[in-house]
């Protein structure tokens, strides 16, 4: 291949000699700038064009370029440039399936208080005050309500509901307080009248831990009953929780 090339190469130099200068040169034979034989008696020829042309090798380079090398191996790693500005937000993606259940939570813990009582006698008043005992549970949770002291004790702080009702007796005062401890909060009264009236109070109250919450019947001095029988049941007192301080 590189003879072929040459050769190629040597015909090109030949075809772009620069032509002799001077003045033109008579045709002539091609075989006329030959030496004659040594031993021949021909004289050699006189003037004329018989200078070989100098060659020059000219090799272009570029039509001989070689068959694609073997892949080099991977040099070692740079190092860590810059880091660049955070990108655009990218679209949202397509809802994801949904995950397994988890772990059952605690037990929700509810508070509960709630009491009612009744009495089913008749009290007069005495010459000291007098708590109003109670002889018919119809609810007591975890038994708050003392039925022998007719006292409710607060477990479980928070705002409470209260509630009496009573029975007047004919032509006697009806005087009582719903009591907060030792502390009077509401009162219950009635005038005396000819007839018996069925009277109510209600309040709410905030309470504390151990707080006590009862019906107390005033002292002589004045004469006040209230009245009951056996058959029916016309004083009740009733209380509940509803709303614990911890909620």
């Amino acid at each position: 291949m590189l003879g072929v090339l040459l050769s190629l190469s040597f015909v090109h130099l030949v075809t772009q000699a620069a032509p002799p200068t001077g003045s033109p040169v008579p045709c002539k034979r091609c075989c006329d700038d030959l030496q004659p034989a040594e031993d021949s008696a021909a004289p050699p020829a006189a003037g004329g064009y018989n200078q070989v042309p100098q060659v020059r090798a000219y090799i272009n380079m570029t039509i001989l370029k070689g068959d694609k090398g073997d892949r080099g191996e991977r040099g070692t790693p740079g190092k860590t440039g810059p880091e660049g500005p955070p990108g655009a937000i990218g679209p949202m993606g397509s809802k994801g399936s949904k995950g397994q259940a988890g772990l059952p939570g605690d037990p929700c813990k509810v508070q509960h208080a709630a009491f009612s009582v009744g009495r089913r006698k008749s009290l007069h008043s005495l010459e000291a005050y007098q708590a109003l005992i109670f002889d018919t549970v119809f609810v007591n949770l975890d038994n708050h309500f003392n039925m022998f002291s007719g006292k409710f004790v607060c477990h479980t702080p928070g705002i409470y509901f209260f509630n009496v009702n009573i029975h007047t007796w004919n032509f006697k005062e009806t005087y009582l307080h719903i009591m907060r401890n030792e502390a009077e909060q509401a009162i219950v009264y009635a005038q005396p009248s000819d007839r018996s009236i069925m009277q109510s109070q209600s309040l709410m109250l905030d309470l504390n831990v151990n707080d006590e919450v009862w019906v107390r019947l005033y002292k002589r001095e004045r004469e006040n009953a209230i009245y009951s029988d056996d058959v029916d049941i016309y004083v009740t007192f009733n209380g509940h929780l509803i709303k614990a301080s911890s909620e």
